[in-house]
């Protein structure tokens, strides 16, 4: 058990051996997340209110951070936890805040919507896998994954978009916008990973520290657009 715990992983173009520094890049541009998580928890902290929801995502986004940097240094089975958990707990937890927060659904709805999300996740790249008889997450290099995240953030910026008749109207449009304009960060961050197995043999430094780069600021916008929307709305 131990061994598999412990068994060595390459997972991107900047690793070239097991060293603790072989992915310079990837690891360090985790302190994108850690800037990230100060500059959205100072938000937090600073609100009238004291949004507890935000400073919460804003500590997350740390922890994502710190758990990127230990896959990308040591590289090993448990430390791949250390990276993909953090992330997933971030995408959920946002996910039912969106629903209270943006669409006012009620706690039980919105658990129930969100673990229906969460199996969709769980779910998706198993049936895609079945229907195309290929393993998507070897052809985006895991990105897969990460496509029900993209659409979901889309639909929120939609949803919000539409028409309510209600004078929280303007608040909605705004938080709309902004989310609209994440996602089309995140296509791009997404891109990045994806791409970075893809252009090895001509740029062997990869491009995942450029999804780790936008993907803070990614995180970063999320925590904001949550806060500004509750301020406007109080």
């Amino acid at each position: 058990m131990s061994e598999t715990w412990f068994a060595p992983i390459r997972a991107y173009c900047e690793r070239g051996d097991a060293g603790f520094w072989a992915e310079p890049l990837n690891a360090l541009s985790n302190g994108a997340f850690l800037v990230a998580a100060v500059a959205a928890g100072w938000q937090a902290l600073r609100s009238p209110r004291r949004d507890a929801a935000a400073l919460a995502l804003a500590i997350l986004v740390g922890i994502v951070g710190l758990g990127s940097f230990l896959f990308h240094t040591l590289a090993v089975r448990w430390s791949l936890l250390a990276d993909v958990i953090p992330i997933a707990v971030f995408i959920h937890a946002y996910f039912f805040l969106a629903l209270r927060r943006y669409f006012g659904l009620g706690t039980v709805a919105a658990t129930g919507i969100t673990l229906a999300f969460a199996a969709l996740n769980i779910g998706l790249e198993p049936a895609l896998d079945a229907a195309t008889g290929r393993s998507l997450a070897a052809l985006t290099n895991g990105s897969i994954g990460y496509v029900p995240a993209l659409l979901a953030l889309a639909g929120f910026g939609a949803g919000l978009l539409l028409p309510q008749g209600c004078a929280l109207g303007p608040a909605r449009r705004q938080a709309g916008r902004a989310l609209l304009g994440i996602a089309a960060v995140f296509a791009v961050s997404l891109a990045a990973r994806t791409g970075d197995a893809r252009l090895c043999a001509g740029w062997p430094l990869g491009t995942h520290f450029v999804w780790h780069i936008l993907n803070a600021g990614v995180l970063y916008g999320l925590v904001t657009v949550a806060l500004r929307y509750r301020a406007r709305t109080a």
